[in-house]
């Protein structure tokens, strides 16, 4: 992956207040993490970057909306799915740079800048659903209430081995009589 300066956000040059930010992502963003566009095919999203800077913390906190264009599960036509996210990344200084948690960076006092591209990936790829239904299936899933599926398993064929009331063993029997 080849890294975009455009998502550099120059902190070493940043004041001490808050900053504003926007990014536009589309099909150029996407092709950087997924050249085949087998997860996220393309996109018309716009991401507004908060950057709160204090002596010891940069809070930045990213809203992103729009649409991302993904593959139906069901049928395998492509539909526009909606996405309206917010996250919180805090970044802190110390004497290394390391990632500390999913939503926690440190980074050492001669940072430069932060590439937050990464970051804006993941965020919009937890976002999406696990199941994706174009939505004309959507609504027939929701609406049915015959559509719930159960899945009954069973390690032996039907009709076979002892029934429910009677143990397999003849030691539980005598330990069913004890109430």
């Amino acid at each position: 992956m080849k890294k975009d300066p455009q998502f550099e956000l120059p902190i070493a040059r940043l004041s001490l207040k808050t900053h504003h930010f926007a990014f536009e992502l589309g099909r150029a963003f996407f092709e950087q993490f997924d050249p085949k566009g087998e997860f996220i095919a393309d996109g018309n999203l716009h991401a507004d970057i908060t950057l709160d800077k204090t002596e010891r913390v940069i809070t930045i906190t990213s809203h992103i909306k729009g649409t991302v264009r993904l593959t139906c599960d069901r049928s395998l036509d492509e539909y526009d799915h909606p996405l309206d996210v917010t996250n919180t990344l805090l970044v802190r200084y110390g004497d290394e740079p390391k990632e500390l948690d999913d939503d926690v960076l440190q980074i050492t006092s001669e940072t430069l800048s932060l590439d937050i591209a990464q970051h804006l990936y993941d965020y919009i790829g937890l976002a999406l659903p696990m199941k994706k239904l174009h939505p004309r299936f959507q609504n027939e899933a929701d609406d049915d209430p015959d559509a719930t599926t159960k899945l009954i398993f069973s390690t032996r064929p039907q009709g076979e081995g002892p029934d429910d009331d009677e143990p397999a063993d003849p030691r539980w029997a005598a330990l069913k009589n004890l109430n």
